[in-house]
């Protein structure tokens, strides 16, 4: 039901714009969070969004960098990441709440996850 995309291979210091549409259910009034996991490592938290996208929260390596936004008229969350560091190259993974309309950095408060997108960053 969670559907992410815009991953691909990009050079150090570039950008990328990620996407994650929702099916079958709207998520408008769900929390929804981006995800990460890189080679031989742990999935761990990147951004939180809430329901109505007025508050937002980052993981440090990422502040600054990286913006989370929401598009509730086309029922779809987007990952903006700009200054790319070789670094994040991971699988990332967008996720929703089913309770819970607010921020969440903890990966057990979601129910809803995206089947991920490759991201490669290029030194």
């Amino acid at each position: 039901q969670l559907q992410a995309s815009g991953g691909g291979v990009v050079q150090a210091g570039g950008s990328l714009r990620l996407s994650c549409a929702a099916s079958g259910r709207s998520f408008n009034r769900s929390g929804m969070g981006w995800f990460r996991q890189a080679p031989g490592r742990e999935r761990s938290f990147v951004a939180t969004i809430n329901w109505i996208g007025s508050s937002t929260f980052y993981a440090d390596s990422v502040k600054g960098r990286f913006t989370i936004s929401r598009d509730s008229a086309k029922n779809t969350v987007y990952l903006q990441m700009s200054s790319l560091k070789p670094e994040d190259t991971a699988v990332y993974f967008c996720a929703g709440r089913t309770v819970g309309v607010g921020l969440a950095i903890r990966q057990d408060l979601y129910t809803y996850w995206g089947q991920g997108t490759q991201v490669t960053v290029s030194s």
